[in-house]
């Protein structure tokens, strides 16, 4: 028998109704403890008391120890891209594995390892506390991400996506990428990968763990979470009817051969520009400059 922790991220007063995470968690839980396991849900901590299990401000050097103290061997994790963000915070680098029933919008980090939302709920979370497997995460001063941290138009899109009520599902990625259109402008940025420094006055840069970002998008096609490496690629100066042209091939990944996207690796990436926010896994990380690096194998990752 293993104590698991169980986390469904809190809705927003304003967003209440949208997710299906809160939904299914009580399930989830009953399929957990029906495996002969013991359930801590600490998703009501995250939310009221975040020092407790983990800090949404990305000072998150008190989760281990928490989810230590509360002799968690395992934390599943019921939602999208947001509550994987806030479960990472508490698991990364530590021996505690993740599980994972997508349950959100987005969806991505799950997609990327073949985990898609399932009607067979049972299976989801048989996966989830099965055999795991080490794979690499994004470290930064600001906490720990699981996809990408992205900046310029897409930033823009993840701040028009998260205020949205309607609609439902990855569509809420397309609309915001639409909605968001008409206020496309470049930016000057500096991107430095192991130390080589390139300058773009860039629509947007994406420096990424995993192929996706906004509900399917490729952004990264061979972006791959076991080789240690970060994949960037900055989109430089296209206008909006271009942009709108070019945005279909994001979900096949073929966008990438367009002459103004730029593509680079490295460990450690450095994004800098005045006025440019960043944003990693669909949540705001603050203004840049910030410092990315790949952490190999952090997380103890069941699929």
């Amino acid at each position: 028998m293993a104590t698991v922790c169980l986390l469904a991220r809190p809705e927003p007063e304003r967003h209440r109704g949208r997710s299906r995470g809160r939904t299914a968690a009580q399930r989830v839980a009953d399929l957990i403890e029906a495996a002969g396991h013991d359930v801590i849900d600490v998703s009501h901590s995250a939310a009221t008391d975040p020092q407790r299990m983990i800090d949404v401000s990305h000072s998150a050097a008190a989760a281990p120890r928490a989810l230590a103290a509360e002799g968690a061997e395992r934390l599943v994790a019921v939602g999208g891209d947001g509550t994987v963000h806030l479960a990472l915070q508490a698991v990364a680098g530590t021996s505690v594995v993740l599980g994972i029933v997508p349950a959100g919008t987005g969806n991505d980090f799950a997609r990327a390892f073949g985990l898609k939302p399932d009607a067979d709920l049972a299976a989801a979370v048989a996966r989830a506390l099965g055999p795991h497997r080490e794979v690499d995460a994004i470290s930064t001063p600001r906490g720990w991400v699981a996809t990408s941290v992205t900046g310029g138009f897409s930033a823009d899109v993840n701040r028009r996506a998260a205020a949205m009520r309607f609609p439902a599902g990855s569509s809420r990625y397309t609309a915001a990428t639409l909605a968001t259109l008409p206020r496309l402008r470049t930016r000057p940025v500096a991107v430095t990968a192991d130390g080589e420094t390139r300058r773009f006055d860039a629509t947007m840069v994406v420096a990424a763990n995993t192929a996706f970002f906004g509900a399917g998008m490729a952004i990264c096609p061979e972006a791959d979470p076991g080789d240690g490496l970060l994949d960037v690629l900055v989109v430089g100066a296209v206008g909006r009817v271009e942009l709108l042209r070019l945005f279909p091939r994001v979900f096949k990944g073929t966008h990438v051969s367009h002459p103004e996207v730029s593509q680079s690796r490295g460990r450690v990436v450095e994004i800098d520009g005045a006025g440019i926010e960043l944003w990693g896994d669909g949540e705001p990380l603050g203004p840049a400059p910030l410092r990315l690096e790949s952490a190999p194998g952090a997380v103890r990752l069941a699929f």
